[in-house]
């Protein structure tokens, strides 16, 4: 499976973007990840294909909505009210492994290119 991860920009403080991430084939569970400069990697939403059963990093919780439309093998992160902590390397990641949603960067098999997405205050 290969991810294309697109949508990404520099855009203002309450600012919103809409990051993309198309699949080439069927996943069980996608999920959004972001690296900020200087910093690890870290969770940021994840959704399994079947149920929608999704799940938020506190950090975004309330601002972020990660979607996905079965049709076209895609998973979309709405980002809305951004701050300049937001700034970072947004990656897709999926997996085709059944089970639990799943927040740790080793559970994923399949990772996209990245994404740059900077906030401005």
């Amino acid at each position: 499976v290969q991810l294309q991860a697109s949508g990404g920009g520099l855009v203002r403080a309450e600012g919103s973007l809409r990051l993309s991430c198309a699949a080439s084939g069927s996943t069980f569970m996608m999920g959004w990840f972001r690296r900020p400069p200087g910093k690890d990697r870290e969770f940021v939403a994840a959704i399994s294909w079947a149920g929608g059963t999704t799940y938020y990093a506190d950090s975004v919780k309330g601002r972020f909505t990660i979607s996905r439309d079965n049709a076209k093998n895609t998973v979309y992160l709405q980002m809305n009210s951004l701050k300049p902590e937001d700034t970072a390397v947004y990656y897709c990641a999926a997996t085709k492994v059944a089970g639990r949603v799943r927040r740790y960067e080793y559970e994923y098999e399949y990772w996209g290119q990245g994404t740059q997405v900077t906030v401005s205050s």
